[in-house]
Order: C-alpha cells, then sequence, then structure tokens
C-alpha cells in the first residue's frame, strides 16, 4: 500500500487528480465513487478540463454502488449524483458511464449483469475508493466477504444514519444497495482511496494497520498489488507509522 499524507483535503484533492489525469488522458476506463469526500477532487478535474489539460472523450466510467429502489432520474441516485457533481461538466459520452440498476426488478441479474459489463469492457484500470466511518467500501459493510461479488447489500445502521444528510430524513434514506463486491473491486489494476477529517482517522488506521479482517472491508487493500490511499492530516493522526510514511513519501526514487 502507497501511503500519501497530505496537510489539506485540497492537497489531497489535487494529489488524487494528478493520478486520476494520467489514466484519462491515456483513454482508460475509471472507476468512479460518490460521497463528499472525491468532490474536492471531481472540481479540480473539471477545473483542468476546462484550460484542456485533461479530457474524458475516449473513457469509460462504472460507478461503485447504487441504492436500490430509486431510479437513476431520482436527484439521490447515485447516477444522478455523479452526473450532477462530475460528469456532465466534462466531455464523458454519457452512455459510457454505467451505474447498476438500482430500480431493476430482479436484483440478484442486474448485480450479475453489472459484474460482466465490467469485464466485457476488460475490467477498470483505475478505481476511485472512500472510506466509511466503519470500514466499509463502496457498500460492502463489516462481515462482507474479502471474494464479495456485486451484489445486494444491507446497509448498516450507521451508515444509513451517515447519508442521512443527502436526503429529507434518516427514514427517506434506502436500506438497500447494489454494490461492486470487494472482489470485483479488487480485480481493479489500481485502487486509488481518498480519505479526510478525523472522523476517518480510526477506520483509516484500521485499515492501514490493523489486520486483514472482513470487520474492516477497506482492508483488503492490504492484498493489492498497486493500492495508493492519500490522507489529510486529519485522516492520519491515529496511524503508529505516519512519519514513515512521510519519510517514504519524501524519498522516492526517481
Amino acid at each position: 500500500m502507497d501511503i500519501l499524507i497530505r496537510s489539506t483535503p485540497a492537497e489531497v484533492a489535487t494529489a488524487a487528480a494528478d493520478i486520476f489525469v494520467r489514466y484519462a488522458n491515456a483513454g482508460a476506463t475509471l472507476g468512479l465513487a460518490t460521497g463528499s469526500t472525491p468532490v474536492a477532487m471531481y472540481q479540480e478535474l473539471t477545473a483542468r478540463y476546462e484550460r484542456q489539460e485533461v479530457s474524458f472523450a475516449r473513457s469509460r466510467a462504472f460507478l461503485l454502488d447504487e441504492y436500490v429502489g430509486l431510479a437513476r432520474s431520482h436527484e439521490q441516485s447515485y447516477y444522478s449524483t455523479i452526473r450532477r457533481v462530475f460528469t456532465s461538466h466534462v466531455d464523458f459520452i454519457d452512455e459510457l458511464v454505467q451505474s447498476p440498476e438500482g430500480d431493476a426488478a430482479d436484483s440478484d441479474r442486474a448485480a450479475a449483469a453489472y459484474d460482466q459489463a465490467i469485464r466485457h469492457a476488460g475490467g477498470i484500470d483505475i478505481q476511485l475508493l472512500g472510506i466509511g466511518g466503519n470500514g466499509h467500501i463502496g457498500f460492502n459493510e463489516p462481515s462482507s466477504s474479502l471474494q464479495s461479488r456485486t451484489r445486494l447489500e444491507t446497509l448498516h445502521p450507521r451508515t444509513v444514519q451517515d447519508n442521512a444528510r443527502f436526503f429529507e430524513n434518516t427514514d427517506s434514506v434506502p436500506r438497500y444497495a447494489l454494490t461492486q463486491g470487494l472482489g470485483t473491486i479488487s480485480e481493479a489494476r489500481h485502487l486509488l482511496l481518498l480519505a479526510t477529517g478525523t472522523e476517518k482517522s480510526s477506520a483509516v488506521r484500521d485499515m492501514v494497520e490493523g489486520p486483514l479482517s472482513a470487520h474492516c472491508p477497506a482492508s483488503v487493500l492490504q492484498l493489492h498489488q498497486r493500492a495508493t490511499v492519500i490522507l489529510d492530516e486529519d485522516a492520519a493522526s491515529q496511524l503508529e507509522d505516519h512519519e514513515y510514511y512521510r519519510f517514504v513519501d519524501e524519498h522516492r526514487p526517481h
């Protein structure tokens, strides 16, 4: 795992955008995440697109997850969200931005079809990730199999509470989602996880320095041959080897 520690969330966004630009300009298949953490990176990418420093016209994109029961047109569906905060502001081809079918009549079939679509596209070159306060990535809640595939998942009450800010109230938050599984996510060639804020620090500690465990789904990154984790100082504050990670970052071979 490659740990990069930056002073502020803005610096996290810049460092992440630097990586994403290289993939986008090569026409790579991109894995996109929603939530509040990646928004600053999307804003930075949009600014670079407006300066003609990056193009997404040759890229395909897959979303990590989608709420069950929400049509794509619903304001809080992740398909609508990613369009609102990012993809509609740059030059993605709309038909090449895909998400799980949250309102499908058969969720199991929709999940299998999504895995198949990713395979048919040749796999994901870089997958953007956030981390939940309980260590979830995508909607893979604690106890998720480390080899799980895209599937229907019941949301943890903490996740429901965390996401209530996007809805009228807690009761309006869907209780189920279709999510790429940890096995599906791990097949991406490069994993890029961003975390900011003290509220993520314990989950980051467990992911980086704790045991490999389904109790912390994000710990599956320990097994990946190319996982980059970019943190601000607050998110890194509970890491025991904080200073070593900074030393490694500052003394990279050229």
